[in-house]
């Protein structure tokens, strides 16, 4: 008789390698900072969040899904997405909030390993009303991770000291952090449908988009947060529509 075969499969080595490589990128911004250097803590946070979008894809063309690859990414997105830019903006702004900076700091990285363990936990779950939709339960982790730092663009691109205050930082921290476990309904890729005749525009704005991102990272970064963030209440209301339809 054969035995059971253990490990992984080579097909599922390359989009787990991808998403060991977003670990290393997310946890290397705590090294930057710690050097107080900003920038590079933000850039490499970033890259990961592309790598993040990138393993999963990797693994459905290779046909290489399995759960190992799930929890890997679980635990991956905790340390990418909650403990380091925690400890990020704590060195950046929230030390500075005497006795609460590191309570809001924690809540960021909390409320991350939160909703991913929900996620977790609903993996095999029959009723999910959002998911079944094209829609997201709450804020996900790599995004949650940009819009904490929109304090930093801000300051990044102005150079205004107001936005590295902690009496700015630390509300807005809190917000995103509750964003992140809450059951506001959020539009996922599969949500996202575009029409025939504008795919020709899409592909320009994206090659413009990459443009704009290598030449003007910051205020880039920041147009995206304020789109995604005026797309919250969209998406709660398109839910609703989609919700009203079944019923």
């Amino acid at each position: 008789m054969r035995g059971t075969r253990r490990g992984i499969s080579l097909r599922q080595v390359a989009p787990n390698a991808v998403t060991a490589m977003a670990l290393c990128f997310g946890l290397t911004g705590v090294r930057f900072a710690v050097a107080g250097e900003w920038e590079k803590a933000l850039a490499v946070i970033v890259f990961a969040g592309v790598l993040d979008g990138l393993d999963g894809r990797i693994a459905r063309l290779l046909k290489g899904e399995s759960r190992f690859g799930a929890e890997l990414d679980s635990l991956s997105d905790v340390i990418a997405f909650g403990v380091s830019p925690a400890i990020v903006i704590y060195l950046w702004s929230l030390q500075y909030l005497p006795k609460f900076g590191w309570i809001i700091a924690l809540a960021h990285a909390v409320c991350c390993a939160l909703r991913l363990a929900r996620f977790n936990a609903n993996i095999d779950a029959d009723d999910q009303p959002h998911k079944s939709a094209g829609f997201m339960t709450g804020v996900p982790a790599p995004v949650g991770a940009g819009l904490a730092f929109v304090p930093v663009y801000l300051w990044l691109s102005t150079g205004l000291d107001i936005f590295r205050a902690s009496y700015v930082v630390a509300p807005w921290v809190a917000l995103i952090a509750f964003l992140m476990i809450s059951n506001v309904a959020t539009y996922s890729w599969s949500s996202l449908r575009l029409r025939k005749n504008i795919r020709l525009e899409a592909i320009a704005l994206a090659g413009l988009l990459s443009a704009a991102l290598i030449t003007a990272p910051w205020l880039t970064l920041l147009g995206i947060s304020i789109l995604y963030l005026a797309l919250i209440p969209l998406g709660v209301a398109s839910y609703a529509k989609v919700k009203r339809l079944r019923d």
